[in-house]
């Protein structure tokens, strides 16, 4: 059983920074696909950005694309999301998922059915 947990979010104005962490337990870490999703108050859960095993492979939603940066510390089984640039639209419940199902290189999954395991979020609040 593979375990998400979520930490760094908290209160923070609006052009601030903060940085999330995501830790996963088990061995098999380093295989997985990972990614952050994040919902909104009364909002659906949407996807933000995901990592692959490599590393150096990322993808953006355009709504934070240039602001968040998302890396991965395979030694650590560890996953981070950089957030700079915050605005008040991005307050929200961040998720960090992970997707164990090895697939295409070259493809990467937005929707949040495609991710086996979850975390249980961390609130991020932006005050203007």
């Amino acid at each position: 059983q593979v375990q998400l947990v979520e930490s760094g979010g908290g209160l923070v104005q609006a052009g601030g920074s903060l940085r999330l962490s995501c830790a996963v337990s088990g061995r098999s870490f380093s295989t997985y696909t990972m990614a952050w999703f994040r919902q909104a108050p009364g909002k659906e859960r949407s996807f933000i950005a995901a990592i692959k095993r490599t590393g150096g492979s990322t993808y953006y939603s355009d709504s934070v694309k240039g602001r968040f940066t998302v890396s991965r510390d395979n030694a650590r089984n560890q996953v981070y999301l950089q957030m700079n640039s915050l605005k008040p639209e991005d307050t929200a419940v961040y998720y960090c998922a992970a997707r164990a199902k090895s697939d295409s290189s070259n493809y990467w999954y937005t929707s949040a059915g495609a991710y086996e395991f979850w975390g249980q979020g961390t609130q991020v609040t932006v005050s203007s």
